[in-house]
Formats: structure tokens, C-alpha cells, sequence
């Protein structure tokens, strides 16, 4: 018989995270490699961060996940990862996770995106030196 898993998918900037959840024992896979070895050393905080859905769902351990993360630098792909992991908590047991998740704001896309240069400017913003001679 086949597992019963659980699909969804995640954006932050431009990262895109498609995010299945397994029944397990805690084990995140990223882009074929494990969460440690995927974002290196020192990157503490973000592994944190993807991991905090099952810490405010209290489900730590009870899911695995298996991760495809596409575009932007590993912040993004980390809020990405993360927003993924909360929308796939909620399709599995939506009574008892959406509430915690919702009130800790992870089941809301981040809407800031990078802003579109302008004619005329060298940058979004930023204008050539003004020189008044």
C-alpha cells in the first residue's frame, strides 16, 4: 500500500518550494540532500526557521518532508521551505493546525518582491551623481 502523503506549495521573493509531507519520523530532504547539508554550516537560524511549523504545530517528528526548491539565494528558498511546510501541515490535519499556524502568520505568502528598475535610473532607485557644473 502506498503512504499517505501530502502536497503543497510554498513562495517567498522568487524561491518556489514544492513540499510533499510523508508520515515518518522528522527527516527534511531538500533537493535530494539532508536540511543540514543543503544550507551548510552556519546557517543556523534558517534551518530554524524552516523547522518552526512543527514546533508551533507541535507535530516535531511526526512528518517527513521531501522538498523541491527552486530560485532566489537560501533566505528566500528558507521562507519559502516554510511556508510550503505550513500549507501541507494544514491539508493534513487542517482542525488542529491551521489555528496555531494562522496566529503565527505562516500560512500568509510574503508579498515583498524585488522592485522593477525604471527608465532613466541606473537602478530601482538610484539615479546617476547630480552635478550642478
Amino acid at each position: 500500500m502506498a503512504k499517505l502523503q501530502y502536497q503543497a506549495t510554498g513562495r517567498r521573493k522568487s524561491s518556489v518550494a514544492r513540499v510533499r509531507l510523508l508520515q515518518g519520523t522528522g527527516v527534511v530532504t531538500v533537493n535530494g540532500k539532508d536540511l543540514d547539508e543543503y544550507f551548510g554550516k552556519g546557517n543556523e537560524i534558517v534551518k530554524r526557521e524552516v523547522m518552526r511549523p512543527f514546533a508551533i504545530a507541535s507535530a516535531e517528528g511526526k512528518y517527513d518532508v521531501i522538498a523541491t526548491v527552486k530560485g532566489g539565494g537560501f533566505t528566500g528558498q528558507a521562507g519559502a521551505l516554510r511556508h510550503g511546510i505550513s500549507r501541507a501541515l494544514v491539508v493534513a490535519n487542517k482542525e488542529d493546525y491551521r489555528p496555531a499556524l494562522k496566529a503565527a502568520g505562516f500560512l500568509t505568502r510574503d508579498p515583498r518582491m524585488k522592485e522593477r528598475k525604471k527608465y532613466g535610473l541606473k537602478k530601482a532607485r538610484r539615479a546617476s551623481q547630480f552635478s550642478k557644473r
